[in-house]
């Protein structure tokens, strides 16, 4: 019996390897399955050169020996002799990889030698492991390694039936799950699912190989897609489309991502993208490799050019990572350039579940929105009178269903806007449905924004391409304003707008409320619209974006009476045209003021102005009106 120490730089590693190296104690599952995989790929090798014959049923065995406390990991690997187990076991995270290679002149993709410490995480579960193994080369006598935890350990000639390595971990008493045989099956699940050597339980093989990511797409149909989305995520439906990752040069890194079917807010901050370093698992919290804007992606990324054992932080600033988000990127815009083009009614059906995901992209990496910039629609509301079968046929307008969807180019093009750099948007269908009735009468065309991300998208816009001026429909009507309508002037010389102007505007008593009144072309135009300026709403719904709350109507604000009403047009009878008698003793009339102020709140109530106990004091007020105005009838 040979007895020695381990060539370490520290007095004890085994409290670092069990309290700092690594976070899970279930890692050690990894690592060892990951060292027998590691064995039988390097046998399978050097049987090829020549050097040993291979072994007939490649397979990792893990045996449970519940009495006595024990777990096995047994492989059919290439094994060792005396001599690599000094240098391979005793020296702590040496790692044989690189010397085999070197040896036998080949690429290391094929390897997991990027764990670090590897076998010495045994130590976290055990506190004595043995080593069982024989050499496939120059028939080798069978040794056993035996090690408590101290930097002492024993080597021995023992007795191995066959080739390979049994790791031997003697469990601690607090480690005694790792005995049982579903946590092992869920830790192999989650580890070592897709390796390409059976595991075996009890006889069984728990793992499931052959991951779809390492074949050729041409070797997929639609079905092996989905059928791995669902593996990897359960109960989450089909995803909406996949983009398959293939390349070896100028990095190796293969993987399958998928535009899931999003149900509540998206984690832009952790994310759902499992990493994988040659089949074997690692993360699934993988923000230092993928830009912030792709992580609620799910999927595989497998890459053996990712350093596995430096810190985040260093992970951010590698160069070959930032290439590899790069190179993600590039393939994500491919991939939506491809189905605008080819499938046009399948990218409108889609897009609202993809598009954040886009819009933040572009503003996020100007290289992304160079690449995405003619990938980016929205749904517009086009008057039933413009020809919409020509733009349907001429690809400038895409029909899914009963909606539109547009380009930004293409809107321009359609709309004629040449001098102008105008597009008409509509956040809220409902909230502004009186504003968009007049632009559809007056042929115009309007796009539907985000109330949410397109705050910041639209700007971002007109800031990256000067031909592009947004303006909601709700902003301004000056441009509808009927030209032709006749002012009637009383014998003070006051127009009716001017009246109008002054009943309304003592009848509010409001000095932040701007009352300006015009007559509308509309017949569809209400007898009044709350008009927010362009600046001053994006303020407003930008506060209330930061806050991550619904824009409300800000304090200040324009009321647009429409005098062609006839509403309007009877308040003005009422007051006899005038509601002051005497400049230094003014008297109201008590029913314009009331009208007047209904008219007000049914204009807030359509743009969502009024707060609950506003809504009741409407309905009361109404209710006050109407008894008057039944009254004044008789």
């Amino acid at each position: 019996m040979e007895k020695g120490e381990i060539r370490i730089n520290t007095e004890n590693i085994f409290p670092i390897i069990k309290k700092a190296v690594y976070s899970d104690h279930e890692i050690f599952l990894r690592e060892l399955v990951s060292n027998a995989v590691d064995a039988i790929s390097k046998r399978r090798m050097a049987s090829m050169a020549g050097d040993c014959e291979n072994c007939d049923e490649p397979q990792v065995k893990i045996t449970i020996d519940r009495e006595n406390n024990i777990l096995k990991i047994s492989d059919n690997g290439i094994g060792m002799n005396d001599e690599e187990i000094k240098k391979y076991i005793n020296q702590v995270a040496f790692s044989s990889a690189e010397e085999f290679l070197t040896k036998y002149k080949k690429d290391n993709d094929e390897f997991i030698g990027h764990f670090g410490l590897g076998f010495y995480s045994s130590f976290m579960v055990a506190d004595k492991v043995n080593i069982l193994t024989k050499s496939a080369i120059d028939n080798s006598k069978t040794f056993n390694w035996s090690c408590d935890g101290s930097p002492n350990f024993t080597l021995e000639e023992s007795e191995r039936d066959s080739v390979g390595t049994d790791v031997i971990l003697h469990l601690m008493d607090e480690e005694k799950e790792f005995i049982e045989p579903e946590r092992i099956k869920s830790l192999i699940k989650k580890y070592c699912d897709f390796m390409p050597i059976d595991v075996l339980l009890e006889g069984e093989t728990i793992n499931k190989k052959n991951p779809p990511w390492r074949k050729q797409p041409s070797e997929l149909k639609d079905e092996d897609y989905i059928e791995l989305y669902k593996y990897l995520y359960p109960f989450q439906g089909d995803p909406l489309l996949w983009i398959h990752l293939n390349t070896d040069y100028p990095y190796d890194i293969q993987g399958i991502l998928y535009f899931p079917k999003l149900s509540g807010r998206a984690d832009w901050e952790k994310g759902e993208i499992k990493l994988f370093c040659n089949q074997v698992f690692v993360s699934d919290s993988i923000k230092e490799i993928v830009p912030k804007y792709l992580l609620p992606l799910r999927g595989v990324i497998d890459s053996t050019d990712i350093p596995l054992n430096v810190s985040r932080s260093a992970l951010q600033t590698d160069r070959k990572v930032r290439s590899i988000s790069s190179f993600i990127s590039k393939k994500i815009a491919n991939k939506l350039k491809d189905l605008i083009k080819n499938s046009p009614e399948f990218y409108t059906e889609i897009w609202d579940s993809i598009s954040a995901f886009i819009k933040i992209g572009a503003i996020e990496d100007e290289k992304f929105a160079d690449l995405v910039e003619n990938s980016i629609i929205f749904e517009t509301i086009i008057n039933s009178d413009k020809d919409v079968k020509k733009y349907l046929d001429d690809k400038s307008l895409i029909k899914s269903k009963e909606k539109f969807y547009t380009t930004l180019s293409n809107y321009k093009e359609r709309n004629n806007i040449v001098d102008s750099k105008k597009i008409i948007y509509c956040s809220d269908v409902i909230a502004q449905s009186s504003a968009l009735k007049i632009c559809l009468s007056d042929n115009k065309e309007v796009i539907k924004s985000d109330p949410l991300i397109d705050a910041q998208f639209l700007p971002w816009i007109e800031n990256k391409n000067e031909n592009y001026q947004f303006q909601r429909v709700d902003s301004e009507i000056n441009e509808l304003e009927d030209k032709d309508s006749k002012e009637i002037v009383d014998k003070d010389g006051k127009s009716n707008t001017d009246n109008l102007k002054d009943i309304i505007s003592k009848a509010l008593n409001n000095d932040k409320v701007t009352v300006k009144v015009q007559s509308l072309k509309s017949k569809d135009a209400p007898p009044a619209m709350i008009l927010l300026p362009e600046q001053m709403r994006r303020i407003n719904d930008m506060g209330a974006y930061m806050e991550q709350k619904m824009p409300g109507l800000p304090e200040y604000h324009v009321l647009l009476i429409n005098k062609e009403h006839p509403l309007i047009a009877g308040l003005n009878k009422i007051t006899g045209n005038k509601i002051i008698l005497d400049k230094k003793d003014p008297v109201e009339n008590p029913l314009a003021s009331k009208i007047a102020n209904h008219v007000y709140d049914m204009a807030k109530l359509s743009v969502g102005g009024l707060d609950q106990e506003q809504i009741i004091n409407l309905q009361n007020n109404n209710a006050d009106l109407i008894s008057d105005l039944l009254k004044t009838s008789k």
